[in-house]
């Protein structure tokens, strides 16, 4: 594993590095994923451990959900503001690059801006499911930068130091590829996805857990990661036993 100084001149150090999924594969892969980690905390851990967020549906309540306002940004039709994904729902898969990315006429994207950003995904279960397999895709691309200034929610922790640092890496050689997902919550008002990746380099291959927190804003699913330390949960996973597979 590298050493803190080694990881500290890195440019893999930067928190911006750890919302393109390519990125943090590799890092699997070389082997220093728990240093980058720790390379990038703000603070040090406090003697009692934190406890992991919880993937399991939280249990329902009486009272009602604060849904923000707003209509589709593209006049999306199929609003739900409850529900989940069991089966891999149908999809026309494209590519940015090398790596493939689901589109739907329902669950979008809806609408490609001047930037080439895929965006207005259907508030529903399936939308939020769509817009964090393409936010994988874009945020891990030569677009990440201008992915990541639509994508990021106003209300991100650390929103402008994320954007600062956001950069990307890419090689031929390197693939990424989307193996299967987890419709962990979903409220009509936030969505968590968490989506399996597959990655290889050099050879070798791995397996990653990426976690999107998404909020509904402004008529369209935006990422709003709290933690800067790991904005998108990643973890390394063996395979995709208990995700529903979903790929091209």
């Amino acid at each position: 594993m590298a050493s803190d100084d080694e990881n500290q001149q890195s440019p893999f150090a930067k928190p911006g590095f750890l919302i393109s999924a390519v990125i943090v594969v590799l890092v699997v892969v070389a082997g220093v994923f728990l240093g980058i980690m720790n390379a990038t905390r703000d603070e040090p851990e406090s003697d009692a451990a934190t406890p992991a967020p919880s993937s399991a549906m939280p249990p329902p309540t009486n009272e009602p959900v604060d849904l923000p306002s707003g209509d589709s940004i593209c006049n999306l039709a199929g609003e739900s503001l409850s529900g989940t994904v069991v089966t891999a729902p149908d999809a026309v898969w494209a590519y940015e690059e090398t790596t493939a990315y689901p589109t739907s006429p329902e669950f979008g994207p809806g609408e490609t801006n001047a930037e080439s950003v895929r965006y207005c995904f259907q508030r529903s279960p399936e939308g939020a499911l769509f817009a964090a397999a393409n936010g994988m895709v874009q945020g891990s691309g030569t677009g990440a930068v201008a992915w990541a200034n639509y994508f990021l929610a106003d209300d991100a922790a650390n929103r402008d130091e994320l954007l600062d640092t956001v950069g990307t890496s890419s090689s031929p050689e390197n693939r990424l590829s989307i193996e299967g997902f987890k419709v962990l919550n979903y409220d009509g008002a936030s969505a968590r996805i968490d989506l399996a990746a597959r990655g290889t380099a050099s050879s070798s291959a791995v397996y990653v857990s990426v976690v999107y927190d998404l909020v509904w804003q402004d008529g369209d699913w935006k990422l709003s990661p709290q933690d800067l330390s790991n904005p998108l949960r990643i973890a390394q996973i063996p395979d995709i036993a208990g995700y529903v597979p979903w790929r091209e």
